[in-house]
């Protein structure tokens, strides 16, 4: 394991070449310590993220498509859209620590990372991953059913996101419009993964990313309708009935423990 770490750290120094790099002067980040250049990176990286991607979705559905896929009384208001900007912009400082924490224990020999396919082969690499990802949607399940259930976690973190309790309040940008430690809780299990199942590392960075792509489309009202993801339809109903669809990527957490609410049934009731 220890021959794994220099490895770490020349990957995770290429990254903040890449987007410091092309981004920034040298003389400013270059003498910032090797865990502050990451976590800079990762702010950088992850607020042109929410940003590109919200803005393209939004002007897709809501332009492009204007009435296809929702109808023109539930398009978000721009001033709700702001208000999303505003509240995740606040957060995403305190959410890009969690990456940055994530790479300083995986570069310090603490977690069963390793840093090239080959080193376990293609079939043991599809298998941590599958059991990455169960672990995952397991504990992200429970985590958000539990900012709900436990009153002052709802009160003081989850409530945050919840004001947007309508179609016409919920937009992409809505995805990462939470109180930070809300957002950090709900992350964490993919950290917390490191230290139980053999992970590849540039596809943790890379699930972690994916989250703010997942976040915004999740948000946009429309339901995909491709069994078993955890689609925006499903999570429409989480923001107007509270009690279903905790789930992330699929349904298979809210079926197990009997919290899923199906929108295509919903439909039927109001035919």
């Amino acid at each position: 394991m220890d021959d794994y770490l220099p490895l770490f750290v020349k990957e995770t120094t290429w990254y903040n070449q890449i987007v410091l790099g092309a981004l920034l002067p040298e003389k400013i980040w270059t003498p910032l310590p090797h865990f502050l250049q990451g976590w800079l990176r990762n702010y950088i990286a992850g607020t042109l993220l929410y940003f590109i991607s919200g803005f393209i979705w939004c002007l897709y559905i809501y332009h492009i498509k204007r009435n296809v896929y929702i109808p023109k009384d539930a398009i978000p208001t721009r001033r709700a859209m702001y208000l999303q900007i505003y509240v995740a912009m606040k957060a995403m400082p305190w959410y890009c620590a969690l990456p940055a924490i994530s790479e300083y224990m995986i570069e310090s020999g603490w977690t069963r990372c390793f840093p090239r396919i080959s080193d376990v082969g293609w079939a043991s690499y599809f298998c941590y991953l599958g059991l990455y990802l169960i672990f995952v949607e397991f504990g992200i399940y429970w985590m958000h059913r539990e900012l709900h259930d436990i009153k002052p976690l709802y009160k003081w973190l989850h409530a945050t996101h919840h004001v947007y309790n309508k179609q016409n309040t919920l937009s992409p940008f809505a995805g990462l419009a939470f109180h930070p430690i809300d957002g950090i809780l709900q992350a964490v299990p993919h950290v917390f993964a490191l230290f139980l199942v053999p992970t590849h590392f540039r596809t943790h960075i890379g699930l972690l990313f994916l989250e703010a792509i997942w976040t915004a489309n999740i948000h946009d009202c429309i339901h995909g309708k491709l069994w078993p993801v955890m689609g925006a339809g499903y999570h429409t109903i989480h923001h107007t009935t509270y009690r279903h669809n905790y789930g992330h990527y699929t349904v298979w957490m809210d079926w197990m423990f009997g919290t899923l609410r199906d929108p295509l049934e919903d439909e039927a009731k109001n035919i």
